[in-house]
């Protein structure tokens, strides 16, 4: 689930953090990155459940109205179950396995605050998303499954309530929103009726080495911000320290880190990696400027022989 460059980019947050902070910790810096990683698959099964809620809630409305002597709006369908009925939600909605989860970590966000699940389940009805669906008279997995990605699409992934809903439980959330939303809508594309239930809870990590990776990171990062100072100083001569945004100089100590201190990970695969998080967290400027920088730290170790590099290397 988890990408080396979503991995460093929760290095680079802790490193921010300390910074922020002014706590020298490095063990409780360690803790905060292993927390902050753990409560990225959090936000992936709370994102999971509300589609289960979603569902739930949508169950009510449909029994609720077959006690009713007046119409109500599903009524005017051929099926006004159809949404009930569908199998991808019916599918997450038994999944014991995720229901397991939810309650080992005591996840009932939704129940205390039922209002976003009925904000969301209005919304869904009322699109043309779902008329669409409901008026249809085609009835198979497929239409079932991408109904409902495109409703997470459009209306679920978009929702601004459930997004300050986010922001305010948990401030690292805002960077993993966006991750887990394109991550679950390509678990949800792959979803068939033979899924089975672990299918929907994959692993954060991919192994054990990712975390190792994090931890080593963090750690040498944070031991050698002295000597990381020193190289960055030798390279930008007309440059007061001062003048280098803090996350800038997070990046780059980073990017010098893993240059000097993995030999596993192919050169080119760093320089690339730490611009592209350059480009996402720091303004234009600042991510050619860590180019221009690692370019020629990267030159300049591969001439003096420090660059050792071995291996196919991970990304």
């Amino acid at each position: 689930m988890l990408t080396r460059r979503h991995i460093r980019v929760k290095v680079m947050q802790c490193i921010y953090a300390l910074i922020q902070s002014k706590d020298d910790s490095l063990e409780k810096q360690q803790k905060f990155l292993k927390i902050s990683i753990d409560n990225m698959y959090v936000l992936y099964l709370l994102v999971l459940s509300l589609l289960v809620e979603i569902h739930r809630l949508a169950e009510k409305h449909v029994q609720h109205a077959s006690k009713k002597y007046v119409a109500t709006n599903d009524d005017k369908y051929p099926n006004p179950e159809k949404f009930v009925q569908n199998r991808l939600l019916v599918q997450l909605a038994n999944n014991q396995l995720l229901q397991n989860e939810l309650e080992k970590r005591k996840l009932n966000n939704w129940y205390l605050n039922e209002e976003y699940v009925k904000i969301i389940h209005k919304e869904i009805v009322a699109s043309d998303i779902y008329k669409s669906y409901m008026t249809t008279g085609d009835s198979n997995y497929d239409l079932d499954r991408d109904v409902i990605v495109q409703l997470f699409r459009e209306i679920i992934a978009p929702n601004e309530k459930i997004y300050e809903y986010f922001e305010d439980d948990k401030l690292t959330w805002v960077d993993d929103i966006p991750i887990v939303n394109t991550f679950l809508v390509k678990r949800l594309k792959k979803a068939t009726s033979s899924s089975n239930e672990s299918f929907f809870l994959p692993a954060l990590l991919k192994d054990q080495q990712d975390m190792t990776f994090a931890n080593d990171l963090l750690t040498k990062t944070l031991l050698n911000d002295a000597k990381w100072e020193k190289e960055i100083e030798g390279k930008t001569p007309n440059w007061d320290n001062d003048r280098i945004a803090e996350i800038d100089s997070i990046i780059l100590k980073m990017a010098i880190c893993e240059l000097l201190n993995f030999p596993s990970i192919p050169e080119k695969v760093t320089l690339n990696e730490y611009l592209e998080i350059a480009k996402e967290y720091s303004t234009p400027k600042s991510s050619i400027f860590i180019n221009g920088v690692l370019d020629k730290l990267a030159k300049e170790y591969k001439s003096s022989g420090k660059l050792q590099k071995m291996g196919r290397g991970l990304q």
